[in-house]
């Protein structure tokens, strides 16, 4: 669950600690949840329009990300991937498979 107003991830109760760049992150994916968001989209919005080819920076997150909040982050249920398109969260609605 993420609190925006407070700037605070939680899961299970807990909360989670996450740097202010995957903190900004997640927003991005969860403000726009079942929609992927590409990987210059990401990078431009996190990182800023000179970082929009800089993919390293975005999987390095997104693998800290899933780290922290994926119960088994080989096999990611909350931070999704489009192979060669970018990232998505499944909204409510989204085909869970």
């Amino acid at each position: 669950i993420v609190d925006y107003a407070h700037r605070l991830v939680r899961s299970g109760g807990q909360t989670i600690h996450l740097t202010p760049t995957e903190y900004d992150l997640l927003c991005e994916l969860t403000r726009n949840a079942g929609k992927v968001l590409t990987h210059r989209e990401l990078l431009q919005r996190v990182w800023g329009p000179d970082y929009s080819s800089e993919n390293t920076y975005l999987r390095t997150f997104v693998r800290h990300l899933r780290r922290k909040l994926e119960p088994d982050p080989s096999e990611p249920h909350f931070l999704r991937n489009e192979p060669g398109v970018g990232y998505f969260v499944p909204s409510d609605d989204t085909d869970e498979g």
